[in-house]
């Protein structure tokens, strides 16, 4: 008998972590958030978050997960600075009051054992919304540089501005906002 508890002891042991949650940290440096906004009419202008934070859970087994991901807006990036500094400022991004942008989520979504969709709350000069992102191109592996473990993907949304109350230049700056995300992710307490 003892050695039947032992066996199972070993084998709880073995599979437990496997079907446990694994929690990941984003790398700020290759998760920067790229948006595109039409001006005037005429161009898709770009612009870009250079600070972000993150951290994700995901159950593969359970095919559950969650997302906590930080965008400081101050970090806003627009490749010329008078518009960057027009942009974070007060009745636009606001980022004295604003300093941060989120996203929560304790809702993936899966297509076999790839993520494809996270639903959520984002949060904007305050004001929060439903909103779902897309994940295209997910993976999982061995960074083939720092050989450590990793998850990464695409993320793509489109919002409407004037829903958290940015209005300001409707519809000289267009109201629909086109969001990508790269995101590189590392499993924690690996290597």
């Amino acid at each position: 008998m003892k050695r039947y508890l032992a066996a199972f002891a070993v084998t709880t042991a073995l599979v437990a972590p496997a079907c446990a949650a694994d929690s990941y940290t984003t790398d700020s440096e290759f998760t920067a958030p790229v948006f595109e906004i039409t001006h005037l009419g005429f161009t898709t202008q770009h612009g870009r978050f250079n600070k972000t934070s993150g951290k994700i859970m995901i159950d593969f087994a359970a095919k559950t997960g969650s997302v906590d991901f930080t965008v400081y807006t101050e970090s806003l990036d627009m490749g010329w600075g008078a518009w960057a500094k027009h942009l974070t400022s007060e009745g636009l991004f606001n980022v004295k009051k604003f300093p941060t942008m989120t996203f929560k989520s304790d809702k993936l979504i899966f297509d076999g054992n790839k993520v494809v969709a996270a639903e959520g709350q984002f949060t904007m000069i305050g004001v929060t919304k439903p909103l779902k992102v897309t994940v295209n191109g997910f993976q999982c592996g061995s960074n083939p540089v720092s050989k450590k473990p990793m998850c990464a993907g695409d993320i793509t949304a489109t919002l409407k501005r004037s829903d958290f109350g940015l209005t300001k230049y409707i519809p000289a700056v267009s109201d629909e906002v086109k969001i990508s995300v790269p995101v590189e992710a590392y499993k924690n307490g690996a290597l």
